[in-house]
């Protein structure tokens, strides 16, 4: 792809992600911006504030009735947008999925093999256990919702690492909707109920900032694996109150995502369905340089 041959094309290009309150999208967000301003494209960044399915679809049915001609899309629920997505694609929208595919097929998607990355997670949970002489135990999982399939392959993942290991039992998953108050209430919830537990696995970065809080409260020993980062994860990480991280590559998605949605609008070859933008697991001998 020779970027001279696709610079300063009229398209108009949506990123419309779950939210705008975490730093994941605004990550994303950059990447977004830095690949169009270098395409010469128009850009927009739009999402509900806090999550909410209704609103997304809303704003996605907005972006194509003000004559979007891409549309990066990061789904809440998968199923519920999959008929708007059908319907702007036989408008001529181009659909790239980042982060989280709805089921209705688009030009790629990028995003994490979020099944691989929650095995990796359930690996470090169970390392980090093992460390502190712990054999046995129970671990909750904080969720987003049931239907977002980025958060709930993780989930799948960690529990089929833990299969391995019949001494340790993982309970039932709490839903928070990515909520850090809500996370923070259900981490203090697993710790009342539940004397034996041992571990805790939040699987984005808002529940992750809940576990966090709730963990450096309660003072434990509990281990505690999230997802995501941000200054505060960080700072966690570094005063022991979260063991480990799994870091997405948000700033990839948008940048490459945009490479690709301009690419697909001049005819060109957008290669594989899916590209996976990795995971990297960030733990207090690697946290150093992360946000600094």
């Amino acid at each position: 792809m020779e970027l001279n041959h696709i610079v300063n094309d009229n398209y108009n290009i949506y990123l419309i992600t779950m939210d705008r309150s975490d730093q994941f999208w605004m990550v994303m967000d950059n990447g977004a911006r830095e690949m169009a301003a270098m395409l010469g494209v128009t850009y927009e960044w739009d999402a509900p504030l806090t999550r909410d399915v209704n609103k997304q679809i809303q704003i996605f049915n907005n972006a194509v009735a003000a004559g979007a001609d891409a549309i990066m899309l990061a789904a809440s629920d998968p199923l519920k947008i999959s008929e708007p997505v059908e319907e702007a694609k036989a408008k001529g929208v181009k659909i790239i999925y980042v982060d989280a595919p709805a089921f209705e097929e688009a030009v790629i998607t990028l995003a994490t093999d979020n099944y691989t990355a929650g095995k990796l997670a359930g690996e470090n949970m169970f390392y980090e256990l093992e460390a502190i002489g712990v054999t046995y135990g129970l671990i909750g999982i904080i969720g987003v919702t049931p239907e977002n399939r980025t958060t709930v392959n993780r989930e799948i993942g960690f529990r089929d690492y833990f299969k391995l290991f019949g001494r340790y039992q993982i309970l039932d998953t709490i839903y928070t909707n990515g909520d850090p108050e809500l996370a923070k209430q259900a981490t203090e919830k697993y710790i009342r109920d539940n004397p034996n537990l041992v571990g805790v696995f939040s699987t984005n970065e808002g529940s992750t900032l809940g576990m966090g809080y709730a963990l450096r409260e309660y003072d434990t020993n509990i281990i505690g694996i999230g997802f995501d980062i941000t200054q505060i994860i960080q700072e966690m990480i570094r005063d022991n109150t979260i063991k480990a991280v799994l870091i997405q590559n948000p700033f990839t998605m948008g940048y490459l995502g945009m490479a690709q949605a301009v690419a697909s609008l001049k005819g060109f070859d957008t290669g594989p369905k899916f590209i996976n933008t990795g995971v990297t697991v960030v733990n207090i001998y690697k946290s150093s340089q992360i946000l600094s």
